[in-house]
């Protein structure tokens, strides 16, 4: 993370816009999990009126480097002072449409991470005592053994997967940096 001097009227913003928002809506369905999640309109509509009524607006671009794509986010308040944080993330594929994929994954989280809101009933309390996701299927998808699936999925680098594809994609990068 980089910022400026100060961030005594950012934080201060930030703070009255975070009283001020709900969380990002679950609309968008994952067809491979068969589970909602809240889109890059959600995060958008979530954090919009707030953010214009206390000062505050952000700029995503977009990053490649060595096989990764990500996005820098900045956010800034009217008086001059701003944050900016990166994320990137490894490609399974290396062709436009896993770029294209792999930034809007990362400008949703990255969004809704600097803003920090969270996802509509993103407390866990809905799925308790059960998994959220099919692992054998993962495990086959993956082609991965049912510990490796385990183990990546008490990895903080893949909590919050929306696909196979970005599922894949940070198995792949555990794999490489594994000793």
């Amino acid at each position: 993370m980089q910022k400026s001097e100060s961030i005594k009227e950012l934080a201060s913003a930030l703070n009255q816009a975070q009283a001020e928002m709900s969380g990002a809506k679950k609309k968008a369905t994952n067809p491979f999990f068969k589970s909602k999640y809240s889109d890059m309109n959600a995060v958008v509509d979530a954090i919009r009126q707030p953010f214009c009524d206390n000062g505050l607006s952000y700029s995503q671009f977009p990053l490649f480097e060595a096989g990764c794509v990500g996005v820098e986010t900045i956010l800034m308040h009217t008086s001059g002072e701003w944050i900016s944080s990166t994320l990137m993330l490894p490609m399974t594929k290396q062709d436009p449409q896993a770029a294209g994929s792999a930034i809007t994954y990362a400008r949703r989280y990255s969004l809704q991470s600097i803003a920090g809101i969270p996802s509509e009933d993103d407390d866990g309390n809905s799925t308790r005592g059960k998994p959220s996701v099919d692992i054998t299927a993962v495990a086959k998808e993956c082609n991965w053994t049912l510990q490796e699936v385990v183990e990546s999925f008490n990895s903080p680098s893949i909590m919050s997967v929306d696909d196979i594809q970005n599922l894949e994609a940070c198995a792949k990068y555990i794999r490489s940096n594994k000793k």
